[in-house]
């Protein structure tokens, strides 16, 4: 799975565990993993979500969750839609589709 556009080097992101995700057993989990994972991405702190959520890129168990994000974000009038975000949840949706074809 490529991370050709994060960036491994960036000393402010957030540390693991700072993500004001809910417990692990909560039913929102996946869905606030899913978008901790997109946010992140969107300033190259993937490596950092991926630890904090125990989720990688591209996971299927959030496909649903990030096609909805993506699709809300669409939705919004396109002078006030986040493109970076977007392109992100693609990247996000692409990476799972490609994982899935070597699975």
């Amino acid at each position: 799975m490529s991370r050709a556009f994060v960036r491994d080097d960036t000393e402010d992101e957030e540390p693991p565990g700072q993500f004001g995700l809910p417990p692990r057993d909560d039913p929102s989990y996946e869905s606030a993993a899913a978008l901790v994972l997109l946010e992140a991405a969107c300033v190259g702190g993937t490596h950092s979500a991926e630890d904090a959520t125990g989720y990688r890129w591209g996971d299927p168990q959030l496909y649903d969750h990030v096609r909805r994000f993506l699709s809300k974000e669409e939705a919004r009038p396109e002078a006030e839609q986040n493109r970076r975000f977007i392109q992100v949840a693609r990247r996000f949706l692409l990476a799972q589709s490609s994982n899935d074809s070597y699975g």
